[in-house]
């Protein structure tokens, strides 16, 4: 196990800065197709992994698994890049929420936020995961046990495209679904109990002053593709866009078309 507040990360380019924050049981490869297009465009790109994802810090005891230990952790990491100048925060997710919640604490510390799919209030979830997060998780050992070929499964099922329109037989290429396994399989169990310690940041949003851009797949079935125009709605300064064959993750699902629309709003502020 690695030591205590560990956080696994890695930098790319010079300029200035930006730092990418995933999702809730994913890691820092979720950022690989962003990369090289932020490098190229003069940003020094860092991601990480947060605490109890890919290789970073795990703890051993399931009440550590808060929100604002996770937030502490990503805090902690920020602060020993050392940036000379404000960053731009690229959040998906859970990595979202962390996102808001830094520029609302550090608002003279951020540039601009893009959010993709955003977590901000736990009425967002699925009925089914709102019931699931709603107790603290206490029995892991299934989740510890569960094998990779399990969670490939679910991934390759509900990646999988119903829609007869569509020449792609899933909306995640097939590397894409294979390291999202990986994923959850490395990651702690502990981690699901992160959504359940959140707070609604609704009333907080109005405080966020910074250029943001929203970008959501209308077809994410873990959060409500209507709750994120109302956070566009309740933010002074920005704008969403919704793409409409992606689910969860349109960085994965169609990486150029999510570059481009990151990188011509970057280019814009």
């Amino acid at each position: 196990m690695v030591a205590p507040g560990t956080v696994n990360s890695i930098s790319r380019g010079t300029g200035r800065p930006a730092l990418l924050v995933h999702g809730l049981a994913a890691s820092l490869h979720d950022w690989e197709a962003l990369l090289p297009e932020l490098v190229e465009a003069g940003y020094a790109a860092h991601a990480m992994d947060l605490l109890g994802h890919g290789d970073s810090y795990k703890p051993p005891h399931l009440h550590d698994y808060h929100v604002n230990a996770a937030f502490d952790h990503m805090c902690g990491w920020i602060e020993a890049l050392g940036l000379r100048e404000p960053a731009v925060l690229v959040g998906h997710s859970l990595g979202g929420y962390l996102s808001l919640q830094y520029a609302l604490r550090f608002p003279e510390r951020v540039r601009a936020l893009v959010l993709v799919n955003p977590l901000y209030d736990q009425k967002q979830l699925s009925p089914f995961l709102q019931t699931m997060f709603r107790r603290e998780l206490k029995n892991i050992v299934l989740l510890e046990r569960a094998p990779y070929w399990l969670y490939r499964m679910v991934i390759d099922f509900s990646s999988f495209n119903f829609y007869i329109d569509q020449r792609e037989m899933h909306s995640l290429p097939a590397r894409v679904r294979q390291h999202t396994a990986l994923d959850y399989k490395r990651a702690a169990a502990g981690i699901y109990n992160l959504p359940r310690t959140l707070h609604d940041l609704s009333a907080d949003l109005p405080r966020v002053h910074q250029p943001v851009l929203v970008l959501w797949g209308a077809r994410d079935q873990t959060l409500s593709p209507a709750s994120f125009p109302r956070l566009v709605g309740l933010l002074p300064d920005a704008r969403g866009e919704e793409i409409p064959t992606c689910g969860h993750v349109p960085h994965q699902c169609h990486p150029e078309g999510f570059n481009r629309r990151v990188m011509a709003f970057l280019g814009g502020l």
